[in-house]
């Protein structure tokens, strides 16, 4: 980063942890870890501001990437964060049963999270603060911003009307009335790529920086339709194919963020001669710098050739590989 931005960057920090301690006085808080930058970045930075005092929690909550877990459980040890993992899973899949609408599946695991939060946070004493990775984008798109985003979304333009609800994210729209725990948000005013900035003036290795965004409720809103078991191990399997492809193509580091969606569709298919009847899995690849305004990346076809013959090889469900070729606007990044 340049100079100037590294004292911006550097002054930010510094304020932030005073601004916390002054806040949370002798009071304990959780964290919320996902894995993603957002919430690893936001973890970090209270550690070094109240240390011992900060409960770093991952649910593991049914939704989550193969190997997520381990994954992230090993970085944060690198980190010298001792971070404990709960399995809710299985509430999670239970609030979900028969739930088709994507606005309906944020708020049910927003409140879920919420919820499994207090519980642990009741574990111990004197914890009073929920800290949340929560980020501008995700103010502007649940509606409850103050901005005007129809530009340039970096741009305080000054005016008072309220954003349009784009989608509630489930740590904005979609938190319960009531809660036990006071928010702590102390990125709430910085885009992604700023954040990334503060990760590295903290001090984060890269590959937990620059890691490509993934959805506060996980795989519930790329299982379009009802969220099953079945449907979320296919996806889980066919995710796998397509980060081993693009990781070993190079072109991870050109995207913003890629992923498969498994909308709930059945497609006629032909395999060792006879007719199939299986899913279809869409991939979907953006170019952005801050999620407000995304580009649909132009993946060679070669390489979208051997992705969808390795997924349908791999994924004996899924017979049909479609691309998304849709910009932001008109469409969102993620499907719901």
């Amino acid at each position: 980063m340049a100079q100037g931005d590294r004292e911006w960057y550097t002054q930010f920090v510094c304020d932030s942890v005073a601004r916390i301690r002054e806040i949370t006085g002798s009071a304990r808080a959780i964290v919320g870890i996902s894995g993603g930058v957002d919430s690893t970045v936001a973890a970090v930075l209270v550690h070094r501001a109240i240390g011992g005092k900060l409960i770093p929690v991952m649910i593991d909550n049914g939704l989550l990437r193969e190997g997520e877990i381990d994954f992230v459980v090993s970085s944060f040890e690198g980190l010298g964060i001792d971070l404990r993992v709960v399995d809710a899973s299985s509430r999670f899949l239970a609030r979900l049963a028969g739930v088709r609408d994507p606005e309906a599946k944020r708020k049910i695991i927003g409140e879920e999270f919420i919820r499994v939060f207090e519980e642990e946070a009741a574990k111990y004493q004197d914890v009073r603060f929920l800290v949340q990775g929560t980020i501008r984008s995700d103010v502007v798109e649940s509606g409850t911003s103050v901005e005007d985003v129809e530009e340039d979304a970096k741009q305080d333009t000054g005016d008072q009307r309220p954003a349009q609800l784009v989608k509630s994210h489930h740590n904005v729209g979609g938190l319960p009335e009531q809660m036990d725990l006071e928010l702590l948000e102390p990125l709430r005013d910085l885009y992604k790529e700023q954040v990334r900035l503060v990760g590295e003036e903290l001090g984060l290795p890269k590959p937990l920086i620059y890691r490509h965004p993934f959805p506060g409720p996980g795989l519930a809103v790329r299982v379009l339709g009802e969220v099953t078991q079945e449907k979320l191990d296919i996806l889980r399997k066919a995710q796998a194919v397509l980060d081993r492809e693009i990781i070993k193509s190079g072109w991870y580091d050109r995207l913003w963020q890629y992923f498969c969606v498994l909308p709930d569709v059945r497609t006629v298919g032909v395999k060792e001669g006879g007719r199939t009847c299986g899913h279809l899995v869409a991939i979907r690849a953006v170019l952005s710098s801050d999620a407000m305004i995304a580009k649909w990346a132009p993946i060679p076809h070669d390489l979208l050739d051997r992705i969808a013959l390795k997924i349908t090889e791999e994924v004996p469900q899924v017979n049909r590989v479609v691309y998304d070729i849709t910009s932001k606007p008109p469409g969102t990044i993620e499907w719901e």
